[in-house]
């Protein structure tokens, strides 16, 4: 649990970006992988959810769910919180919410699934960004200052290696363009 989630890292090419950012998703899937096979294992197998047959239908529905975009999350997260609240399987101790029912675990499988598919959409989407910045054929001289928070790149200061005018060229290029954000 020493993972640095926010950072800033110079990178000296869009390519080791990329790089960098498929080496992340492939990581996050691996994980998602390793987690839904973990949950449908466990749902298989336990004794507790074949007693609650509608319950598993709906972990299991809820398991084939496709990564949310991140303006459908607001309200997921209202109404996934107030699960938390009415569900009988967790209890409050201090800041920690606590369960010793299969039940709670396999609601704790399923919310770090869901998770990491929203982490994977968002670099997914950094990663058309970046394309798009290439795109733009900016120069090889570029050191990219990345701001980087929760693994996800979030700002990126260009420097030109050689020469101010770089800047200046830049500031033109920006007054001309319309990012959109979403």
């Amino acid at each position: 649990m020493t993972d640095v989630v926010t950072e800033i890292r110079s990178f000296y090419s869009i390519k080791e970006i990329h790089e960098v950012l498929d080496e992340s998703i492939e990581q996050y899937r691996s994980v998602a992988e390793e987690y839904s096979q973990w949950l449908g294992s466990f749902l298989r197998d336990s004794e507790a959810m074949q007693d609650n047959e509608e319950w598993v239908k709906q972990m299991t529905a809820l398991t084939k769910k496709k990564p949310v975009s991140k303006s459908s999350t607001a309200g997921k997260k209202r109404g996934k919180s107030k699960k938390k609240q009415n569900s009988t399987d967790w209890v409050q101790f201090k800041d920690l919410m606590l369960s010793a029912s299969e039940v709670g675990e396999a609601e704790m499988l399923f919310e770090a699934i869901e998770d990491i598919n929203r982490k994977i959409d968002q670099l997914r989407k950094m990663k058309e960004s970046i394309a798009e910045l290439e795109k733009s054929r900016l120069g090889k001289d570029i050191t990219y200052i990345t701001f980087i928070r929760d693994g996800v790149p979030e700002r990126i200061v260009l420097r030109h290696r050689k020469d101010q005018e770089f800047g200046k060229k830049f500031q033109y290029l920006a007054d001309f363009s319309v990012l959109q954000e979403t």
